[in-house]
């Protein structure tokens, strides 16, 4: 399937200007290898106003679709048949949408990432909104952001931390068996297995 998008007619909120603006409803990155690179940049998700510049972020319901990973950014429960050998995941806004993106862009697992963010949480002493940013250096350190006093900080976490919560949802596997459709694997979805 390819990408589908549909011009819609926006009145901005400062000027009252109206214009169309392109709202993506279905991604196909392998079709479409440049949208990968615009979801991962957040450019697709902003659109601006012609008159006077206003930039706005679009927050319209959205499937990707990229080999096995299978996103849907939605505000409520979708249901999706044909998910079989598939990372089904629901999400409910455009920053995990994206972080969600380049975690599977990075071959990584976003399973043992949340459990990963909450050991880092735990070393941190911080309730910190940690979100995946790539994996640097030779040893690909797990790079995270998180915004604190009104700025965007930066975290490097040894792959090792990642290594080890593979291996812990690797010997449990309660964690995945319900990874079954479209899963919200979110910080509270961690949270039920450390109870």
């Amino acid at each position: 399937m390819s990408s589908v998008v549909a011009n819609e007619r926006v009145r901005c909120p400062r000027c009252s200007h109206e214009y169309e603006a392109p709202v993506y409803r279905h991604i196909d990155a392998v079709a479409d290898p440049s949208l990968k690179e615009k979801v991962k940049n957040g450019s697709l998700f902003v659109r601006e106003c012609p008159e006077c510049g206003l930039r706005e972020l679009v927050t319209s319901p959205v499937v990707y679709r990229d080999g096995h990973l299978l996103l849907c950014l939605s505000d409520r429960k979708v249901s999706v048949e044909g998910l079989e050998d598939v990372h089904g995941r629901l999400v409910a806004d455009v920053g995990s949408f994206i972080e969600k993106v380049k975690i599977f862009d990075a071959g990584l697992d976003d399973v043992p990432m949340e459990f990963c963010k909450f050991v880092t949480r735990q070393e941190m002493g911080k309730d910190a909104d940690l979100k995946f940013l790539r994996t640097d250096g030779a040893d690909n350190d797990i790079i995270f952001t998180y915004p604190e006093a009104g700025q965007m900080q930066l975290l490097s976490v040894g792959f090792n931390v990642y290594e080890d919560c593979c291996a812990i949802v690797g010997r449990n596997p309660v964690i995945t068996e319900g990874l079954k459709g479209l899963v919200k694997v979110d910080r509270e979805w961690v949270e039920q297995f450390l109870r």
